[in-house]
């Protein structure tokens, strides 16, 4: 076997090996941060979309997504300063806490005494953070907040591009299905590709129907 062909196996080889999943990589990422960051007790990544709704994932424990309920419910908190504001949020202390002041009391109650959020990305109809706490008080350095900005920017590429691979298998899928229903009316009605289409967007415009919902009528017909 020559060199080439054997490079190019190697590297074949290595394409067909099985990538981790986004909730994969998300829980190496907290998992990491508990690890890594001295006084980091608990971890957890927040997302927000609009309307309110949000997920807690990759949580290293149950904690982080009960301090996210806490959060959406009195409308503060660092988690969410973070994912719609700030980059960094830290607090050494929630007993002597001001910015939250319904939240940083129940957090306290709850043995929560100190928290880091990191912005993740902000986009047009999401958000989210990366957050991370601990049961004592802690003055966090500076190694700190650069490890944890490393790990948000890890978790952020690795949630984009796979918002980005969505969107495109979703523009495929729908090229797919407006091919499918622009050949079923050619066939049907003897008119060209352009005509066809033109049918489809007309029926779209005259109905209000996303063009992929008349797609997937016109093809239902067809079967």
């Amino acid at each position: 076997m020559n060199h080439a062909l054997a490079v190019r196996m190697a590297e074949l080889a290595r394409s067909l090996v099985p990538k981790p999943s986004l909730d994969t990589i998300l829980e190496e990422v907290t998992a990491a941060a508990v690890d890594l960051i001295p006084g980091v007790d608990t971890a957890g990544i927040l997302l927000l979309e609009r309307g309110g709704k949000f997920s807690s994932v990759a949580t290293t424990s149950e904690l982080p997504h009960q301090l996210d309920i806490l959060q959406m419910t009195f409308n503060e908190g660092p988690c969410v300063q973070a994912a719609l504001a700030d980059t960094v949020v830290r607090t050494d202390d929630f007993r002597l806490e001001t910015r939250w002041p319904q939240y940083s009391p129940a957090v306290v109650e709850i043995g929560v005494l100190s928290g880091l959020s990191f912005k993740l990305y902000t986009a047009d109809r999401t958000a989210g953070a990366l957050n991370l706490f601990g049961f004592q008080p802690n003055t966090w350095s500076s190694d700190a907040e650069t490890v944890g900005t490393v790990l948000a920017a890890h978790a952020a590429s690795a949630i984009i591009t796979t918002q980005t691979q969505s969107q495109l298998n979703a523009a495929l899928m729908t090229r797919d299905r407006i091919g499918q229903a622009k050949g079923i009316i050619m066939e049907r009605f003897g008119v060209d590709a352009v005509r066809a289409f033109n049918m489809l967007r007309q029926l779209s415009q005259e109905g209000n129907v996303k063009l992929t919902d008349i797609a997937q009528r016109v093809i239902d017909s067809g079967n």
